[in-house]
């Protein structure tokens, strides 16, 4: 059974009697930073000085300092920054500026993981990860909740690696829901599996799949991106609130019968296998080593994915469809 952390399990006076620096003020930066500061945490924000973030950060009442000053501020840092951006900033920002016994949090391991990123055997490093993005993370704080996070220790130099993280994670309120213990392994590795191959790749690809094969039997463009792409909202938000048996007892008898006997048809062995690989690809680092030749080499592939995936007719047709919605607000 996993371990699971609240509120009784952690010292709140901990993370309040530490100077805590969050570098980036993005979705999850600004949620950390206004979370510990209404917790009584002493924190300030890192930027690069041309930030457009700074007025945003200033304007909610908190302090602002380049990275490296920070660094030499802070008994904890936490990057909150994207993961391919984030060791540049550490070699040139922080690595020089560390000091004994000093803490290193993150949002996500993949720089940890995938040895991007080398911290020394002086300084604890660790990780708190919401599962969920910032505004929400802020939300549910703003009014009296949480949300639940992990939680994991890379390298324990004090002896107080975990602890300091734990009480990090009270100081965002994911105490109140539940801090999971696990690993920058499995987080790394998991994390990337499910975005690739169920929530981001795996539902697009089915969404275009079954989009396009209604079209080409014929049916109009308007029904199937109702049927293949619309109406995902509703049974994702049913899986959401209560699993797979909820949703198939909130779905109508014919729906709940279609997914029992198709569902394996689309989703084979074969699929399973293909599943496999890659997750070979994720745990061996492929995946991480090609992102990051992807990004130092001018970005061309993903630039080009984007603009052929913005012209397609599914969405097109969902443009002009959703402007018939004004309930949909577009972020």
């Amino acid at each position: 059974m996993a371990t699971i952390y609240y509120e009784k399990d952690v010292n709140p006076e901990l993370i309040k009697s530490l100077k805590v620096g969050i570098i980036g003020y993005g979705s999850q930066g600004h949620a950390h930073a206004l979370n510990l500061k209404d917790s009584g945490v002493d924190v300030r924000v890192g930027l690069h000085p041309e930030s457009k973030s700074r007025a945003k950060a200033e304007e909610a009442g908190l302090q602002v300092q380049n990275v490296d000053d920070l660094t030499k501020w802070a008994d904890v840092l936490m990057f909150c920054v994207p993961d391919v951006p984030m060791k540049d900033i550490y070699r040139e920002s922080v690595a020089d500026n560390l000091r004994d016994g000093q803490t290193i949090l993150f949002a996500h391991g993949l720089n940890i993981h995938f040895k991007l990123i080398t911290p020394p055997a002086n300084v604890n490093v660790a990780m708190i990860a919401p599962k969920g993005p910032g505004h929400r993370l802020r939300y549910e704080y703003a009014h009296g909740a949480g949300m639940p996070a992990l939680v994991a220790v890379f390298q324990d130099a004090t002896g107080t690696a975990k602890d300091i993280a734990l009480s990090y994670g009270w100081g965002i309120g994911s105490a109140k829901a539940g801090i999971l213990e696990t690993t920058f392994k499995e987080e790394t590795e998991t994390d990337l599996f499910g975005e690739q191959v169920v929530l981001c790749g795996g539902l697009s690809a089915l969404i275009k799949a079954g989009f396009d094969t209604l079209v080409e039997a014929g049916y109009q463009p308007e029904a199937a991106y109702f049927e293949c792409l619309h109406e995902t909202k509703l049974i994702v938000d049913l899986l959401y609130e209560g699993g797979l048996n909820y949703m198939r007892y909130s779905i109508s008898d014919t729906a709940e019968w279609g997914d029992y006997i198709t569902g394996p048809k689309i989703i084979t062995d074969e699929t399973k296998a293909k599943m496999k690989e890659v997750l070979k690809d994720i745990q061996d680092g492929t995946f991480t080593r090609e992102w990051i030749a992807e990004n130092e080499s001018g970005r061309h592939r993903i630039n080009a994915f984007r603009e052929s995936e913005s012209t397609s007719q599914l969405e097109t047709v969902g443009k002009t469809l959703r402007g018939m919605m004004p309930f949909i607000k577009a972020k």
